[in-house]
């Protein structure tokens, strides 16, 4: 849904129709508030159609799971918790999207083992709190103009290797 709104509501009702209409079986919802009556309906609509779906976020330097910060990494973990809500809301299985650590937030230089260890610290937090949910959270790694923790797959793979949580995965794209 990203191709038209980082914001589906009622107004996208008829372009949701279109879709199903065009033959996909589900979609991806961009979840970056919180809004949960909002979700609610959006959900209900895709049931409706018999619509699928996924959703996307990101984290934010005030709400970065790897900070040297701990309030900053407390509020990565609620922002995550809330999106984690938003999907329950709009019946989304899988969370997906660089959730591992804030998108455009560089330190100038390479990832350090805290940011490792901080980063496998929140994630498993919150996919205990996906797991309530039957949200499954999924890891996009990204090129280096975008983040610089996880950049490559065989990165993001050994990062949730060592989360190692049923309800923590990552994606190619």
């Amino acid at each position: 849904m990203l191709l038209w709104t980082s914001d589906v509501n009622e107004s996208h009702f008829g372009l949701l129709e279109q879709i199903k209409g065009w033959g996909y079986d589900g979609v991806e919802l961009p979840v970056f508030e919180a809004d949960e009556k909002k979700f609610a309906q959006v959900g209900a609509k895709l049931s409706e159609l018999g619509l699928e779906s996924t959703a996307v976020t990101v984290c934010t330097p005030d709400e970065n799971p790897i900070s040297g910060d701990a309030k900053i990494r407390e509020a990565g973990l609620e922002r995550l918790k809330r999106m984690i809500d938003m999907c329950a809301a709009a019946g989304s299985t899988h969370l997906c999207g660089p959730i591992h650590s804030a998108l455009g937030e560089f330190s100038g230089s390479g990832r350090t083992a805290d940011e490792w260890n901080y980063g496998k610290e929140t994630l498993a937090k919150a996919a205990d709190y996906a797991q309530e949910h039957k949200v499954m959270l999924v890891c996009e790694y990204l090129n280096r103009f975008e983040c610089y923790f996880l950049n490559t797959a065989e990165d993001c793979s050994q990062f949730t290797r060592e989360v190692n949580h049923p309800y923590l995965k990552m994606m190619y794209d």
